[in-house]
């Protein structure tokens, strides 16, 4: 996937949104609008970094031996 596209952007919105929601709605505390927003926002910037890096080696056709 790009990170360019339109798809990777809707899905980082998706994301983002699903992130904000369970964690404004699930809880009680008086700052739960600042912990939502940082949480979503963590995992947005964590799903683009992870996707940053199989796009970049996506192009590597090397066999890579882990043992």
């Amino acid at each position: 996937m790009n990170i360019k596209s339109t798809k990777f952007y809707v899905i980082v919105a998706i994301t983002f949104i699903i992130l904000f929601l369970m964690n404004y709605i699930g809880n009680q505390e008086t700052d739960r609008l600042e912990r939502a927003l940082m949480t979503a926002a963590a995992g947005s910037i964590g799903l683009t970094i992870g996707m940053w890096f199989v796009h970049k080696n996506s192009k590597d056709d090397t066999h890579h031996d882990f043992d």
